[in-house]
């Protein structure tokens, strides 16, 4: 190898060094980090049907730190990792829902969970609602949601957990 061709080598791989931490610090900064929000638990309540109420935001808002705290303390972790904000909005929604059922019952009139479906056909199109099936209540139908809420994806919690030392 030549002088020639070593100080070439050198001259592409300071450009491809420094190009390289560039184009790093432009994703770092592009890349926001998502975190749980009163915001992105208001908008899952929207989708479940719930109104939420200006008097709401300070239970929404514990609830948020609840379960921020809950996956932080469970993964050992300083902030929620970006495959965890959806199962933290999913258990913020579900510890206000069941601060709402404890306290406040009367404000989750909204909520219709009779009309599950039972079974759907597609051809001459037969639909059968599962009204009065079983011992199931509207009330115990509301505390299994609430329950799947708290507790889905605890099992992806493996994946982000950190040893404690």
């Amino acid at each position: 190898m030549s002088l020639l061709n070593i100080i070439q080598f050198l001259l592409n791989w300071n450009r491809f060094r420094r190009n390289g931490k560039m184009n790093l610090r432009r994703l770092r900064q592009r890349k926001k980090r998502m975190e749980i929000s009163v915001e992105t638990a208001i908008n899952r309540l929207k989708q479940f049907g719930y109104a939420v109420k200006d008097t709401d935001d300070a239970a929404l808002n514990w609830a948020v730190q609840k379960a921020s705290s809950y996956i932080c303390n469970e993964c050992n972790v300083e902030k929620i990792p970006d495959g965890l904000i959806y199962v933290g909005v999913d258990m913020a929604v579900g510890e206000f829902l069941q601060m709402k059922k404890t306290f406040a019952s009367d404000d989750l009139d909204g909520f219709d969970l009779s009309g599950a479906v039972k079974q759907l056909q597609e051809g001459d199109t037969n639909v059968t609602f599962a009204i009065g099936e079983g011992a199931s209540t509207d009330e115990q139908r509301l505390s299994e949601f609430i329950n799947y809420l708290l507790s889905y994806g605890t099992p992806q919690f493996s994946c982000f957990r950190r040893v404690r030392w």
